[in-house]
């Protein structure tokens, strides 16, 4: 077995601030790491977690596009639509509480495999869900919300296609997935356990409207995986039938390949080392702009170019 879970989840989003705010001080989550998208050096790179270092499986990152001439979005086929958040059962009273004083509109989603569903939309328009299960053992972070309603990190993600049937067989011959459940239009399939943080939901519509990468929009999911070595593997197995996939590229934090299913989401696969504490101390994690080695000498100029932000 090669992939291990859910890594983390990308998104492209409005406003640097407006985005800090509210994963911070509404969602409770931990900024982890403050640095640049490594495409676009002058554009910011959060990575938010439910944990205090960014475990793989609790880590939700932003590209905040706001001012740089990015359109809206368009949600459909070929995208991750809906991203899932794990929360403690019985704790969606206190969240609709909550966000109704942070004026976030959200409502119920009929229950879905069992799991008692609540949907609200970020500053940016994402479709974002709280899961409220019994079943994830991890601990909050316990600088976030009390941990009787804290995010524990992700708990799955949905993936839009026209047709399934490809995209299910990718994920079951080459990534190890297998078919969990199934009902009204939706495919569950999960890795390594069928368990919060490694499921995705393959939801299908022939006539769904091609997705349009934008503000408000998921960029990318990322899987983890637990070597260098399986990450060339699985490569190698990708090329070998017939993926277009990326050579593999030096995060910094941890190593990434990409490439898109036959329903063409763009999926990542990322390696769980080293971390984030790679080039800070675990005390000191988001608290300064962290640049990659190659573009220190650049600090100046991509410091002066990046939205101004408050933490």
């Amino acid at each position: 077995m090669s992939i291990a879970g859910l890594h983390h989840v990308t998104a492209t989003v409005d406003g640097a601030q407006p985005d800090l705010e509210f994963c911070v001080r509404v969602l409770g989550l931990c900024l982890v790491k403050r640095t640049i998208n490594f495409d676009n050096h002058f554009v910011h790179h959060f990575y938010y977690a439910a944990d205090a270092v960014g475990s793989p499986g609790r880590i939700w990152t932003t590209f905040p596009y706001g001012g740089r001439g990015v359109r809206i979005g368009t949600k459909g086929a070929g995208q991750v639509t809906v991203t899932s958040l794990s929360v403690p059962e019985g704790s969606l009273a206190s969240w609709r509480a909550r966000f109704a004083k942070a004026s976030t509109p959200c409502h119920d989603v009929a229950h879905r495999f069992g799991e008692e569903t609540l949907e609200f939309a970020d500053p940016s328009g994402l479709r974002v869900e709280l899961v409220a299960t019994a079943r994830d053992p991890r601990d909050a972070w316990s600088g976030g919300l009390p941990g009787d309603r804290a995010i524990r990190g992700l708990h799955s993600v949905t993936i839009q296609v026209r047709d399934p049937q490809p995209t299910i067989d990718l994920m079951t011959a080459l990534l190890g997935f297998e078919v969990v459940s199934e009902r009204n239009g939706r495919i569950r399939v999960a890795v390594a356990g069928d368990v919060p943080g490694h499921a995705i939901d393959v939801v299908h519509d022939p006539d769904a409207p091609t997705a349009v990468n934008g503000l408000g929009t998921v960029h990318h999911v990322a899987m983890s995986i637990t070597s260098d070595a399986e990450q060339v593997e699985l490569r190698e197995r990708l090329i070998a039938a017939g993926r277009t996939v990326t050579e593999i590229r030096d995060r910094c934090y941890f190593k990434s390949i990409y490439f898109r299913e036959p329903g063409h989401v763009l999926f990542e696969v990322a390696t769980q080392a080293p971390g984030f504490t790679a080039d800070e101390d675990a005390a000191s994690l988001g608290r300064t702009l962290k640049l990659p080695p190659w573009e220190e000498p650049s600090r100046a100029e991509i410091e002066a170019a990046l939205a101004p932000i408050a933490i």
